[in-house]
């Protein structure tokens, strides 16, 4: 799923559309180019992989100007059961978003991680199903 960048506005909150995937996604420096919020004032930009090992682990560097810029690791770990975790850290790096932290915003950002792992697990597991 992670290496499918059209797929990202199934599973991610907040991304709306898939403007266009580079090529060589999920490579370090590819892009993809999002919309993100609700329109009109959807914000167009986009977000680059910063890293990759592959079934283990993507780094990405999320753009939302002007809010601001941040970056999400997202990890895989096998159970030994045939099932993965997958744990998602996420953090602001520059812009406006960056300084406005507080508990709320943590809070906020955590839910809204927790429903994208959501999403991305619904997807996962009925891909699964139909793949038998």
């Amino acid at each position: 799923m992670l290496a499918d960048g059209w797929s990202y506005s199934d599973w991610v909150v907040g991304t709306v559309h898939i403007r266009d995937v580079d090529p060589q996604w999920p490579q370090p420096g590819a892009e993809l180019h999002h919309k993100a919020g609700p329109w009109p004032v959807s914000l167009h930009d986009s977000s680059t992989v910063l890293a990759v090992e592959q079934d283990r682990r993507l780094r990405l560097r999320v753009g939302l100007w002007p809010l601001g810029e941040g970056v999400v690791d997202i990890r895989l770990e096998p159970d030994g059961a045939g099932a993965t975790r997958v744990i998602m850290q996420e953090d602001f790096e520059r812009g406006p978003l960056k300084w406005a932290r507080n508990k709320i915003n943590d809070l906020l950002l955590h839910r809204r991680n927790i429903e994208t792992l959501r999403r991305l697990a619904d997807i996962a597991e009925r891909a699964e199903r139909s793949a038998l």
